[in-house]
């Protein structure tokens, strides 16, 4: 494991957006290696990003659920030591089933035909814990193969016998997925908790 002063260097150092892709024809080149963040609507996903690039406002949120319907992509490190991929949130209950089934085909084409993706975050809750969209997303990415970790968000939202509640119930649940890592991270983008930890196990995906 990486010591923090080197983990705060990276994850702080240069930090740039490279492009949004709407459709498969606008993937960046795949020429370094790319982690991925997914997860419902409304889970914290971009406060986490930022939080581990040490940015405020790096990827933005969208205030109505389901707008964003682009994979973003950040190159971190210069050189580029890897990128990262921001992934459109599902689960969005207002969107057009035509919105629905094109993320869906956006999705899963890129999670399986990318060869450079190190590894799938997917975000859960601490409020709200498994919701069955979550479920059907692992199951995609079991079904591909595609090896995944949990990352618990908003954990300071909660009290800690609640937390070591959910952390015991996503627990129980990885054992019924295939691709899902064994362990998972717990993370408050607002209190940094969790964060140094995450970025060590990000930095030890890539160098693998």
């Amino acid at each position: 494991m990486s010591d923090k002063n080197t983990l705060n260097k990276i994850f702080s150092g240069p930090v740039t957006f490279l492009k949004s892709a709407p459709d498969l024809k606008f993937l960046p080149d795949g020429n370094v290696m790319e982690i991925a963040f997914a997860g419902r609507s409304n889970v914290g996903k971009s406060s986490l990003i930022n939080a581990l690039v040490n940015r405020n406002g790096l990827a933005r949120a969208s205030n109505t659920p389901g707008r964003t319907q682009e994979l973003n992509f950040f190159d971190v490190g210069s050189p580029i030591l890897f990128r990262i991929c921001d992934m459109p949130g599902y689960g969005f209950a207002k969107a057009p089933v035509a919105t629905v089934q094109k993320w869906r085909h956006l999705v899963n084409d890129y999670l399986r035909g990318r060869q450079k993706l190190k590894r799938t975050f997917v975000l859960i809750d601490a409020r709200h814990g498994f919701k069955d969209v979550d479920r059907d997303f692992m199951k995609m990415l079991d079904d591909a193969a595609i090896s995944y970790r949990i990352v618990i968000t908003k954990a300071d939202k909660i009290k800690n016998s609640e937390l070591v509640k959910i952390s015991e119930e996503v627990q129980a649940e990885l054992r019924k997925h295939s691709a899902a890592y064994p362990e998972i991270s717990i993370t408050s983008a607002e209190k940094k908790g969790g964060i140094d930890e995450l970025r060590a196990f990000i930095l030890e995906t890539i160098e693998t």
